[in-house]
């Protein structure tokens, strides 16, 4: 790689751990990591675990006698997920993990979602550095979003315009990836992992009226993403402000149909 800096979260504003809390649902969560084979008294690292609230399910579900580690490269989220979730068994280090993080130890299952996404040139070095991490036989689960904020139904010509423009400045220059998900199996396939699974589901699934964790995370999206994008907005006399009204207008009519494919893809790794 050229670089061994973590490039800059395009989601990042000062309430972004309050985004991550209000969105993870611990139903769904607690379903893809036991079917990724999570089980009790397995040390577990969370890698890219926000605001720690993903990193407090997992540690449920490892009881008893499991323990985990959340890695997060900002330091005002591992701070706040150290303050509101951390106890005994669960610890939250500041890491970089385009670089070796070999002073963690080993780990039996490492879990890694909605982060690669964020991170196209180094997601295959970033999912090698992981498997150093993993002992023989340990659990590598990766899963992310495909087609990611691309497929909405009753946009108007310049939003969908504008969407698809805002999607492609973030691919360009912000190292964004929309279709991040599908190229997670052959991370693992590249690394002669074993017994290689995939699933794949519904991560957003929006239609008639619009509940306020769907509002409030879609806002988020359009009003940080989008700003932070650099892009011209230029179908709109009014720039972006008039852009985001008209988001809101589409997103808060019952009609608009808007869905997000997730994929899950977990490997074991072979013996050294």
């Amino acid at each position: 790689m050229q670089s061994t800096q973590q490039s800059r979260y395009i989601m990042e504003h000062d309430d972004e751990a309050v985004r991550l809390d209000m969105k993870t649902d611990s139903a769904r969560l607690a379903r893809q990591a036991l079917w990724a084979g999570i089980r009790p008294g397995m040390r577990v690292a969370d890698i890219g675990c926000g605001s720690g609230k993903t990193t407090a399910y997992l540690h449920q579900l490892i009881q008893p006698g499991g323990s985990i580690v959340g890695v997060d490269g900002s330091e005002s989220r591992i701070s706040h997920a150290t303050e509101r979730y951390g106890s005994n068994g669960v610890e939250f280090v500041r890491g970089n993990f385009y670089e070796p993080l070999d002073g963690l130890g080993e780990f039996d299952f490492i879990w890694m979602r909605f982060v690669l996404e964020y991170h196209r040139a180094g997601s295959r070095e970033i999912v090698r550095n992981l498997s150093r991490l993993l002992r023989p036989g340990g659990i590598l689960c990766l899963i992310d979003l495909d087609y990611n904020c691309l497929s909405h139904f009753g946009l108007s010509p310049r939003l969908e315009e504008t969407i698809n423009g805002i999607m492609e400045t973030l691919e360009r220059d912000h190292d964004f990836d929309p279709f991040l998900g599908r190229k997670l199996y052959s991370f693992l396939y590249d690394l002669d992992f074993r017994e290689i699974a995939v699933d794949v589901g519904m991560h957003h699934l929006i239609y008639g009226p619009l509940d306020q964790v769907d509002e409030y995370n879609w806002t988020k999206k359009v009003e940080v993403a989008a700003q932070n994008s650099g892009y011209g907005f230029d179908e709109y006399p009014g720039g972006y402000g008039e852009f985001v009204e008209e988001f809101k207008t589409f997103f808060a009519d019952p009609r608009r149909f808007t869905y997000t494919p997730v994929i899950s893809c977990r490997g074991i790794k072979p013996p050294t």
